[in-house]
């Protein structure tokens, strides 16, 4: 089944007394693109990361966010030879101005300075075996959201191609009345032949209608295909913007168009399939 190349997926998981989330959010682009956005310290981790989105993500552009959440707060230190110079210099000034108050420890430990709380932190070592089994499970949800909107896209595709082989046969069905009546209208044969020359259309629409057959198999394919269905589509413009050139019927030329304004949506929703 194709795929989408927009979708979001994501996952927490435990890691002590900390949270490890992943979020991950795929967006369209010509090839696959991973940026992402780490914890510090974790940037060791990056080709690993990558390694486990490519495995199942092939084009688009991904944005990875991995966030630690409920850190502590580790060891606490007193810098005592900043407090004894606070001593000091608060001694000194109350000899000088005679006061006689007394400090409490509450008051010399909010001084500037004086505690200091380390912030504990995870190595990138110890975070990755449980990051590992996040990025796991956010990867497999985007992949199942991709899956979810390329089934609506395929469902989309398949009834704008349906609809597209029948504008084909009505064009042939309307070309055969009007090429007899039009060469009624010739006295010659050498008028007939030069007729049938400039307005000959049947290759483009042997063409068409295979480009429209191949078109159908492939969105019941798998894989990156996105592409290749590209290819198709354009293809079939192409074939369309001669069959548009040649045709001297206003009833063909009408049907005509609507086959064109059919491929560019086919086109523009193709532009999502990874």
């Amino acid at each position: 089944m194709i795929r989408s190349m927009t979708g979001f997926g994501s996952s927490e998981i435990s890691l002590g007394a900390h949270k490890v989330s992943v979020e991950l959010r795929s967006t369209n682009h010509k090839f696959l693109e991973t940026s992402l956005h780490l914890p510090e310290g974790s940037l060791s981790l990056e080709e690993k990361i990558k390694k486990i989105i490519e495995g199942q993500i092939k084009r688009g552009r991904v944005t990875c966010s991995v966030n630690i959440s409920g850190k502590k707060f580790g060891n606490a230190f007193i810098n005592k030879q900043l407090l004894k110079r606070y001593l000091d210099k608060i001694n000194k000034a109350k000899k000088e101005l005679g006061l006689f108050d007394s400090i409490s420890l509450d008051t010399l430990i909010n001084l500037p300075g004086v505690l200091t709380l380390e912030e504990e932190k995870i190595s990138a070592e110890s975070l990755w075996p449980r990051l590992k089994i996040a990025l796991s499970i956010a990867v497999h949800n985007l992949s199942r959201a991709r899956k979810k909107e390329g089934a609506a896209l395929q469902g989309y595709l398949k009834r704008q191609a349906g609809e597209l082989r029948g504008r084909l046969s009505e064009i042939k069905r309307i070309l055969k009345g009007s090429l007899r009546s039009r060469l009624k209208g010739f006295n010659s044969d050498e008028e007939r032949a030069s007729f049938l020359k400039d307005t000959d259309t049947t290759e483009e629409i042997d063409r068409l209608g295979f480009h429209i057959g191949n078109f159908k198999s492939k969105i019941n394919s798998s894989g990156a295909i996105g592409k290749e269905l590209d290819f198709i589509a354009q293809e079939m413009q192409r074939e369309a913007n001669t069959l548009a050139a040649k045709t001297f019927d206003v009833a063909v030329s009408a049907q005509v168009l609507k086959v064109k304004s059919l491929i560019e949506k086919i086109r523009e929703q193709v532009q999502n399939i990874e």
